[in-house]
């Protein structure tokens, strides 16, 4: 159950924290996994942990938000490892610059590109590069993370970041019904706090499940959405949050 053997995928920013979880699990599930980092380093750390389990994996730079830099790295990671039919759009945040949260009406106009960049362009630029040749083979798995941070209002000042996630998960619901019929499926997994949060054992005091998620936890979850028992799941945003948010 759940071999993804004779797969192989793409995570993006995963050269650390959740998308290293990711990319580990779906390793661990027999895929060949293109381990994708704008930091070259961070990439290779992961994908030599990879090699060195016995997997197969290569690590791959490239900037999310450059739909040409996007375009290389899959042709190099399709040249070396074989074609792309698990993409998992990882990357996000405030793309390769710290977080910094800041409210909408202090934010100069300048700061919006940071977040919208990375968090939607950067899943149009990656399903772009993919798409065409998953659906002409029949068989794809296109999930993205999400956040509960765009369904739940907050004043801590993620307002553009949370533009960004509703932006990727309204594409993702669309692009589902258009390419299902091609064998190809379309899903979000939305967070909870993860333990990458420096608050985010405090903050998950609360929760029905009272602990941060781990990238253990958004591994499992994509594996599942990857393999072939997830076939008749599409255009679905699920929560991975420990029940702190039910509807």
């Amino acid at each position: 159950m759940f071999d993804l053997k004779g797969h192989t995928a793409l995570v993006t920013g995963a050269g650390q924290n959740i998308g290293a979880g990711i990319a580990k699990a779906l390793a661990a599930q027999n895929a060949a996994v293109i381990v994708n980092d704008y930091h070259l380093e961070r990439a290779e750390s992961v994908a030599r942990d990879l090699l060195e389990s016995g997997a197969r994996a290569l690590a791959v730079q490239g900037d999310v938000t450059d739909l040409e830099s996007v375009r290389r790295m899959v042709n190099e990671a399709q040249t070396s490892v074989g074609p792309i039919d698990i993409l998992v759009n990882n990357a996000g945040n405030a793309g390769a610059g710290a977080f910094v949260p800041i409210r909408f009406r202090d934010m100069p106009i300048e700061g919006w590109d940071q977040f919208l960049k990375v968090n939607l362009y950067g899943v149009l630029n990656c399903v772009k590069a993919v798409l065409d040749p998953m659906c002409e083979r029949h068989w794809g798995r296109i999930i993205t993370i999400s956040s509960e941070g765009y369904r739940t209002g907050t004043s801590m000042g993620i307002s553009l970041y949370a533009a960004g996630k509703a932006g990727a998960v309204g594409f993702s619901k669309q692009l589902s019904s258009e390419v299902g019929r091609f064998g190809v499926t379309v899903n979000c997994l939305v967070l909870g706090t993860m333990n990458t949060f420096p608050q985010a054992a405090q903050q998950t005091r609360s929760y029905p499940i009272p602990r941060p998620g781990t990238p253990e936890d958004i591994g499992a979850a994509a594996v599942f959405l990857a393999s072939e028992e997830a076939s008749w799941i599409t255009g679905q945003a699920i929560s991975v949050n420990g029940g702190v948010v039910t509807a």
